[in-house]
């Protein structure tokens, strides 16, 4: 199975113990998702985030209806946590979230490591496009949330 990477950085002008919390609540995965996606969270809430929690969702991947249910794999706050696709349309998701202290500020960094049916083809043509606007969708939205820091974004495209 072939697998694919991609980084999304956005610095944030407060410390970790400031983000963390909002990436904690499962709710704001709606805010932090483009409407272009129709993402809903199925799981009810409050959503105990934790090691082994299983969240489902439901959203439309280019106009399809899709089910995704992720598990928290990894839970270490303020600095990290890991979410993994147990059922979607991904062969493979598994996504890292990164927290850093930077002087007062906080490096959110996502890498995603994932595979899709169809291989490079469909990841070049559909997938990464798609993914990059997402997570270029995100980068903004936190921006607006947290404030604007030194205006860092990085985005890499490992493959």
């Amino acid at each position: 199975m072939r697998t694919f990477e991609l980084t999304s950085a956005v610095m944030l002008p407060r410390p970790p113990g400031d983000v963390f919390p909002f990436f904690a609540d499962a709710g704001n995965l709606e805010r932090l998702t483009p409407p272009w996606l129709r993402f809903e969270v199925l799981t009810p809430g409050p959503i105990e985030m934790r090691r082994s929690a299983a969240i489902d969702y439901r959203l439309r991947l280019r106009g399809v209806p899709v089910r995704w249910r992720s598990e928290i794999t990894a839970w270490e706050p303020p600095f990290r946590f890991v979410d993994e696709q147990r059922r979607g349309p991904y062969r493979l998701w598994i996504h890292e979230h990164r927290f850093e202290e930077r002087a007062g500020h906080t490096l959110a960094r996502d890498h995603v490591r994932y595979a899709v049916p169809g291989g490079r083809v469909v990841d070049c043509l559909l997938v990464r496009p798609d993914l990059e606007r997402v997570f270029e969708y995100r980068r903004a939205v936190l921006r607006r949330i947290f404030g604007p820091a030194d205006h860092f974004d990085q985005f890499s495209r490992d493959r």
